[in-house]
């Protein structure tokens, strides 16, 4: 969604702890209604549109782990995109995607405009036509609790593992990239980026170095954070998360 159709941007902030894995299928890790668009009516042909859309994205998701499209015309027109995150597998996407499909009408009932996200998807969608646009509005900024031993030398090993990153995902034709490094003893530091695959090379390059850069100001010396927002988002831990 562009930044215009939301009427706030604010820092949530959540705590987590490293052996905490399990989160309740139907709850978000973050959702946004946004008010700053007209509310729809019950039967209305946006709603119409909007329930077509959701069920095109779920079928195009479950094809490539992404999709974005639009339905109707007019004042009626919704437009809509899902990402799934390039690790898991097509049936834990379909999954989440479809989770996310019936949790955000539930919580956003005539909202024109919401957006969702899970730790392993993304779904959002607007009357307005957000396509190839960075969206950095509403971010969402999550640390582990813990405290890196030598912070300075953990910072630098986690920027030089995400600047990493960065460089081969803005070219990858998923927009993704997964990787881990070595640092200083037996200690490995494990890390991911990605982008909405709408956004040019040039602009997922963008976000994913602006996401990066705000780091500091969440999760400085912590031994694991994420930046989570609606065109890219970054995570870093020092266990294993990922499904690859």
């Amino acid at each position: 969604m562009s930044s215009s159709n939301y009427t706030f941007n604010f820092i949530v902030v959540v705590f987590f702890l490293h052996f905490v894995h399990t989160v309740i299928a139907d709850d978000p890790m973050y959702l946004i209604c946004s008010t700053n668009s007209d509310n729809f009516t019950s039967y209305s042909p946006y709603e119409q549109n909007l329930n077509k859309l959701l069920g095109e994205l779920n079928f195009k998701t479950s094809q490539n782990g992404f999709g974005n499209g639009s339905v109707g015309q007019y004042h009626a027109q919704t437009f809509g995109l899902s990402l799934c995150r390039g690790d898991v597998s097509s049936q834990d996407c379909m999954t989440c995607i479809a989770n996310a499909s019936s949790e955000i009408r539930k919580r956003c009932p005539t909202n024109k405009a919401a957006a969702i996200w899970y730790d392993q998807c993304l779904l959002k969608y607007s009357d307005n036509n957000f396509f190839g646009q960075i969206d950095n509005q509403g971010m969402l900024y999550a640390l582990n609790v813990n405290n890196a031993s030598d912070p300075t030398s953990f910072n630098s090993g986690t920027k030089r593992l995400l600047n990493g990153l960065s460089n081969i995902a803005y070219t990858d034709p998923k927009m993704f990239a997964a990787g881990v490094i070595d640092l200083e003893g037996s200690q490995k530091l494990y890390g991911l980026v990605q982008c909405t695959r709408d956004l040019s090379s040039g602009d997922c390059k963008t976000c994913l170095d602006s996401t990066i850069s705000q780091l500091p100001r969440c999760c400085d010396g912590k031994q694991g954070g994420r930046v989570v927002g609606g065109s890219c988002n970054i995570r870093y831990e020092i266990y294993p998360f990922l499904s690859i």
